[in-house]
């Protein structure tokens, strides 16, 4: 395959990074994953780094279409001093390293697009949110916009720069939504907390539409919240997804029992708590098309319409 059909995907052993692959190798493209852990069978070239420092996976971003960086530590844990520094170090460094070997390419890759997140707007209450939001308060706002600055500050002026700032990713193959389908199971599926904070999301499916989009559209440049122009409720995120289990009533749960349940998960209470509901106008004026813009419709084929296509392959 030629080399304007490679595309180097950093981070990309994670859920979001496993999802993307499986969309682009089918759609002809030759994948590089740049890992920790590169010992890995199948049609993919696993490469190892750090996701520090500059090494022999340096070579692969010369002559390549696209470089594609989602790498930075799982937020979902305790936000212990070690986690913080654990966290905003993994992508401060990885954002840095791509950026230092892009500039040593004799054949630069034409479109760089780096990962942020809408958490960067923080808990946002009932605004909506677009790219010209100012960013919120506390370490999950602070850790995106030090991301993004650090975005800014490594020209690679030779690619052409897409910045997503990426919602709630619903899928089964990991995140989030395996956690709430696991406490929903439990019978602890209620809203938290009022159930009135906004959740901001997009199936997975149309996450690596938008980036197969932007690797492909030239003119699509710059800053873009990528989501459903429908965000929800948490109460009722909740409510849907009780429905597409088949599960019954669940309590709901105060902001006490969240906080004691975060901290037993060893997670953060803010991950359930917090809420944004942003607007994607900018992604969808591009013309972009979302194929899944409702969550009825989004859960109904991760969960019934995924049960479907099983039953008709056996």
């Amino acid at each position: 395959m030629s080399g304007n059909r490679r595309i180097i995907l950093a981070g990309g052993s994670g859920f979001i990074g496993r999802a993307l692959a499986d969309d682009l190798v089918p759609a002809g493209y030759e994948l590089v994953v740049l890992t920790r852990r590169a010992d890995r069978p199948g049609p993919i070239r696993y490469v190892h780094w750090d996701g520090r420092t500059i090494g022999e996976w340096a070579r692969e971003l010369d002559g390549a279409l696209a470089v594609v960086n989602l790498a930075g530590r799982n937020v979902n844990c305790r936000y212990t001093a070690e986690h913080r520094r654990e966290i905003q170090s993994s992508r401060v460094d990885a954002v840095r390293a791509v950026g230092e070997a892009i500039a040593r390419c004799a054949t630069p890759p034409k479109v760089l697009i780096q990962s942020s997140t809408t958490a960067i707007y923080g808990d946002a209450g009932d605004r909506w949110c677009d790219e010209f939001t100012p960013s919120g308060q506390g370490f999950s706002p602070e850790t995106a916009t030090l991301w993004e600055r650090t975005f800014h500050e490594t020209p690679t002026p030779h690619a052409r720069r897409v910045l997503l700032r990426i919602a709630f990713v619903l899928g089964r193959g990991g995140g989030a939504l395996g956690t709430l389908e696991r406490l929903t199971r439990w019978f602890l599926g209620g809203r938290a907390g009022t159930g009135r904070q906004w959740i901001s999301w997009l199936h997975v499916h149309d996450l690596c539409r938008a980036v197969r989009f932007a690797i492909e559209r030239e003119d699509v440049s710059g800053l873009y919240n990528v989501c459903t122009p429908q965000p929800v409720t948490n109460a009722e995120f909740m409510r849907e997804l009780r429905r597409v289990l088949h599960w019954p009533w669940s309590p709901p749960a105060p902001v006490w029992a969240v906080r004691l349940g975060a901290w037993v998960m060893r997670s953060e209470a803010e991950l359930a708590l917090w809420g944004r509901r942003c607007s994607s106008q900018r992604l969808l004026e591009t013309g972009f098309e979302l194929r899944f813009p409702d969550l009825r419709g989004a859960l109904d084929d991760l969960y019934v319409d995924s049960v479907v296509r099983k039953d008709a392959l056996l």
